[in-house]
This record gives C-alpha cells, sequence and structure tokens, in this order.
C-alpha cells in the first residue's frame, strides 16, 4: 500500500510528464498550421495616422489595416488620415479608395454661464461626472452643460477646450470623432455627426416654454417657428424639442433658423454658427447671478399650477 508522500510524488511526476507532452503537441501544431502574417499589413499600419482613435469602427490602427488587407474596410474609411496618404494605401492594395464622411463631435448645449441661471453654488470635485451625482451641479436646466471640463480633459488630441463661460467648444479641424468625449459627459450632450449636417439644435432642455426661458435665455421653447418654416417633416417638437429628422438633411437650409427667437436651432458652417435675423442678441459677458428669490417664486408658481 503506498503511503502519502509516494502518492503525492507520483501525482506531481503525472502531471509534470502530461503538461510537457502537451507542450510538445502544440508545438508541433502550431509550426503545422502557423499562418505567416501578411506583409502588407505593417506596411499599411505604418502609413496610418497611429492616433488609434477608432472613429473608422476599428479598436486601433493596426486593426483598421488588418482589415483594409483583407478587404473588410477601404483605406478611404480613415477620416484622420490625408486623402493622399488614403489613396497611396490603396495603390499598394490595389483596392478602391472609398470613402466616408467625416464626422465631428457637436454639443447639443449653448447654455453658458452668462445666459444660463444657477440654482445653488457648486462646491465640490470640479469634475461633471461628480457634480450630477452630487445634486446635478447647481445648474437650473437639468439638461445643460455643467461646464467643469470633463470632455476637455478627455480628448487627446486638443480639439476641446472651454470658452470664457464655461462652455465646451469643438475645434473641428482637430476632432477625428473619437467618441472620448461622448463616453466623458455625464448628461449625454455631445454625439458624433457627419459634417453635412450643418442645422443644428443646440439645446436638450424638456422643459416647456416660459419655464425653458427662466432656466436659459436660450433655450429651444418648443414655439415651432423653425417646423412651420422648414419643409414639411425635417423638423418636429417632441417633449418641447426641437428635433430634426437627418434621414431629410438634403431639405436642410438656413431658413428655419431665422425666425427662432433664442437662437437654439442654428445653421453651423465649420466653426461658424450662425443664428437666425429674430434670435435675441446677448452682449452680457458677466455671469448670471444666482437668483435665489426669483427660482423660488418659479417654482411655487410652477407647484400651485
Amino acid at each position: 500500500m503506498l503511503d502519502l508522500a509516494t502518492f503525492v510524488g507520483s501525482a506531481v511526476l503525472f502531471m509534470g510528464a502530461l503538461g510537457a507532452a502537451l507542450a510538445a503537441v502544440l508545438a508541433i501544431a502550431n509550426k503545422k498550421l502557423h499562418v505567416a502574417d501578411d506583409p502588407r499589413i505593417e506596411q499599411v499600419d505604418e502609413l496610418l495616422p497611429q492616433t488609434n482613435c477608432g472613429a473608422c469602427g476599428s479598436p486601433g490602427c493596426r486593426a483598421f489595416a488588418e482589415a483594409c488587407v483583407d478587404g473588410e474596410k477601404n483605406p478611404g474609411q480613415c477620416t484622420v488620415n490625408s486623402k493622399d496618404m488614403a489613396a497611396f494605401i490603396a495603390e499598394i492594395l490595389g483596392v478602391e479608395l472609398g470613402q466616408q464622411e467625416r464626422q465631428v463631435a457637436r454639443l447639443a448645449c449653448a447654455g453658458g454661464n452668462h445666459v444660463s441661471r444657477m440654482r445653488a453654488r457648486y462646491k465640490g470635485v470640479e469634475s461633471c461626472r461628480a457634480a450630477v451625482v452630487t445634486g446635478g451641479g447647481g445648474k437650473s436646466c437639468a439638461w445643460g452643460c455643467l461646464g467643469l471640463g470633463d470632455c476637455e480633459r478627455s480628448c487627446d488630441f486638443g480639439a476641446i477646450y472651454m470658452d470664457e463661460h464655461g462652455l465646451p467648444v469643438v475645434i473641428e479641424e482637430k476632432c477625428v470623432a473619437c467618441n472620448d468625449c461622448i463616453l466623458a459627459c455625464p448628461l449625454h450632450l455631445f454625439s458624433l455627426q457627419p459634417v453635412s449636417r450643418k442645422l443644428w439644435v443646440a439645446c436638450k432642455s424638456l422643459a416647456e416654454g416660459d419655464d425653458a426661458l427662466a432656466d436659459c435665455e436660450v433655450a429651444c421653447t418648443g414655439c415651432a417657428r423653425c417646423v412651420a418654416d422648414a419643409p414639411e417633416g425635417l423638423i418636429s417638437i417632441r417633449e418641447n424639442l426641437a428635433v430634426i429628422d437627418y434621414t431629410r438633411n438634403q431639405m436642410a437650409t438656413p431658413l428655419p433658423t431665422q425666425r427662432c427667437p433664442t437662437g437654439a436651432i442654428v445653421w453651423q458652417e465649420k466653426q461658424k454658427v450662425v443664428k437666425g435675423m429674430a434670435a435675441k442678441r446677448i452682449i452680457r459677458n458677466d455671469p448670471l447671478p444666482l437668483d435665489a428669490d426669483q427660482l423660488q417664486s418659479r417654482n411655487q408658481r410652477s407647484y400651485s399650477a
């Protein structure tokens, strides 16, 4: 009868021998079944911008190079690379250049601190996400940008900066549509939009007319003037907010912006944001004061109604 020590020793020797045998089998299989990488993958990868931004839909430049070589993607789908370089890659691979419309991050808010009121003074970690968790950050508009710069810090390409009114501004020429600002914003105010979508609603407030204006002077009030001025079906009002149907984007013109009383709907031409003639002109530069009495009065009226 084997004692315990002898049994354990035999088990260890058996497992060691089994491991060695399996390793040998795997080594032989790897040698027999190994498929060499296509050398063009390395060549294409070296010609890509190495931003690993994900705008092409691949997790990185190396993965995009592999997809191009496999014929799953076209070189033109990299919107960060230059057109000349993309054409050169297409020539190397002997494929069509292909194309993908460039996308940029857009912010659905224009409520800087000079036009949007605060219901409380936020004192805490300088982070929009932290502010949302601890009471919402103090802004009257529950949908408005908090201006604490999470998006700016998340952008590795220097494509976002905070303006003098605490509102993020996207530099379209630097934006690579990497999606980081979208993930960073806890209020989901950023989205990736094709550059051809020039008609834009810079607001996400669902508050009704007067209440929306009490929170922010440039909020959409759901007045529907833009609906009346736009081609049929292009714009609708949903939950007090103008919504653009971008499946009809070919019908879009600056006309629906002209009678917007707050300038919430704009025509966006690269870095230039054009408001309509009826939009209230904002000349104030200083932040709006915290007007607790006015907010309390408004809340009482809303409650009694």
